[in-house]
């Protein structure tokens, strides 16, 4: 194994993994880590990740706010219990004990730490991951600054006390810098002045900062992405100060190998979607199919920032360019949307959901008018309708909220789907280069080995289980009602169809051509 400080190209090759060290593992015996957002979807699995392969971590300092009348150490405790952590329990239950939850919040302007709590982050830390940040697009710009953009200059503040730190490692997204239609693994200019944007958050009245959020915007689609671009520039500009590095996640799906395949906690981004489009919900968006996103799932996430945080405690590089990674895959695995809806479809009908409305189907759309035409028809009037019998039967609406939702859900969804952008990874790829065999094994970092088919299947039986609640023996009762769906979706557009034939044939006199017209409309159905 080639010495710490080695050349970054410089790999000793052997045959098999056994009897070779986990360099990354290594590195965490002994230190002390601090994680903000351990609570969220990445950092849960960074947090199990870190406690399942390297046990002899000293320990993880979790900053973790006050809810719903329950301190910390509860969330903590009550997080464990999540399916997530039980591989770990199984076979290193002590270990868990090494997880520390210290009471704060990112959104305060002071973290919310008491003093006692800081000093001792300060005299105790080596490695802080800065995870927290609010990923909900339809966020208000102010709330988004004090938490997404606020919060990263506060934990730069504590990070230049932190006597012994040796990383501070930001997660920032691939999806910032949205202007720019070639992104590179360098720093970008931010779209404006981080610290006069927090200012004027801070002084503004709610009211106000809505009113002025599109304009404050400019061409950013979201306050996501603007106060994510906010906070990459006061991480570039401490560069100096703090040893920091920024890594830029692009979607971050559910896991893939380890610990849970299918594992997630959330609906948010294509979970959605897919158990939008299982229950029969979604049957139309306006998004060109032959287009693609970027998709990584969360565990090989996790085993690039913590092999990125190896890399640079062992090669400290002083160039901000070389401290910047796009946590990407579409350089190597470009999957299409319409790649994607042919595997759901065929995933929904081998393991469909509890409950369906309809069954599944629909299509994406290229033309904006054809999509609106077929959310009135397949979606508004559907809605209505039920909603209409559920208030008959004395209970209450839901469709026509859940319709609204789904309508919020679509105006971000068709920006990302309808755009195109084309990420550099050089840097991310070169990670791999410096992986021995056994550590190619136990942090993976790219998806040669995935099967598409059989990753959407475990991660419907995922969704069902861990969001729904859906337990197993309930599948064959979910497959007879998906049948019986099918016969009722069969029937009534062919009743359907039937009609418009009538009612066109009848105000064109019988024109073959628009029984042809119809025919074309009503299979993108």
């Amino acid at each position: 194994m080639p010495p710490v400080g080695a050349a970054p190209n410089t790999l000793l090759k052997v045959d098999g993994a056994k009897g070779q060290p986990n360099r990354v593992a290594d590195m965490l015996i002994g230190r002390t880590i601090f994680l903000t957002g351990g609570t969220g979807f990445l950092g849960k699995v960074l947090l199990e990740k870190i406690l399942r392969m390297c046990p002899g971590v000293q320990k993880i300092m979790v900053l973790v706010r006050p809810k719903k009348g329950k301190d910390p150490a509860e969330r903590i405790r009550q997080m464990m219990e999540s399916p997530l952590f039980d591989r770990l329990k199984s076979e290193q239950p002590e270990v868990t004990n090494r997880v520390e939850a210290i009471e704060g919040d990112v959104s305060v302007e002071d973290l919310g730490i008491s003093a006692y709590d800081r000093q001792r982050i300060i005299s105790e830390v080596s490695i802080l991951y800065h995870c927290a940040a609010t990923i909900r697009f339809d966020v208000s710009l102010k709330q988004a600054v004090l938490l997404n953009t606020r919060g990263t200059r506060c934990m730069l503040e504590l990070a230049r006390q932190i006597r012994q730190l040796e990383a501070f490692v930001h997660v920032s997204t691939a999806y910032c810098h949205l202007d720019e239609k070639v992104l590179y693994e360098k720093p970008y200019p931010p779209p404006a002045d981080p610290n006069k944007i927090i200012k004027c958050m801070e002084l503004l009245e709610d009211s106000v900062a809505e009113s002025m959020t599109k304009s404050i915007l400019g061409t950013l689609p979201n306050t996501y992405a603007f106060t994510k671009a906010l906070s990459e520039g006061l991480v570039v500009d401490a560069m100096k100060e703090v040893p920091a590095i920024i890594l830029r996640p692009s979607i971050v799906i559910p896991v893939w190998k380890e610990p849970l395949p299918g594992w997630t906690d959330n609906l948010n981004g294509p979970m959605g979607l897919l158990i939008g489009a299982g229950k029969g919900v979604i049957r139309t968006m306006y998004c060109d199919s032959k287009g693609y996103a970027d998709f990584v799932p969360v565990d090989v996430v996790a085993n690039i920032i913590l092999t990125a945080t190896w890399n640079y405690i062992t090669i400290k590089p002083n160039n901000p360019e070389d401290r910047i990674y796009n946590l990407t895959s579409s350089n190597e695995h470009i999957v299409s949307w319409e790649k994607i809806i042919k595997i759901g479809k065929a995933v929904s009908k081998r393991v469909p959901f509890n409950g369906i409305l309809w069954y599944p189907g629909g299509s994406m759309k290229k033309s904006k008018l054809l999509h609106e035409i077929c959310v009135f028809f397949f979606h508004t009037i559907p809605a209505y309708v039920l909603d209409a019998l559920l208030v008959m039967l004395g209970y209450e609406p839901v469709l026509k909220r859940v319709h609204q939702r789904i309508s919020k859900g679509f105006e971000v969804f068709e920006y990302y789907a309808n755009n195109q952008w084309e990420f550099k990874n050089d840097r991310m790829m070169s990670l791999r280069e410096k992986q021995n065999e056994r550590e190619y094994e136990e942090l993976l970092m790219d998806g040669k080995q995935m099967d598409m088919v059989d990753y959407f299947e475990k991660c419907t039986i995922a969704a069902r289980l861990y969001l729904l609640k859906e337990t197993p023996e309930t599948l064959p009762a979910a497959k007879r009602h998906l049948f019986v769906m099918y016969c009722v979706d069969k029937v009534t557009k062919g009743l359907f169809f039937s009609l418009l034939v009538w009612m066109f044939f009848c105000m064109a006199g019988g024109s073959i051509e628009v029984f042809e017209q119809l025919t074309r409309w009503f299979s993108l159905s």
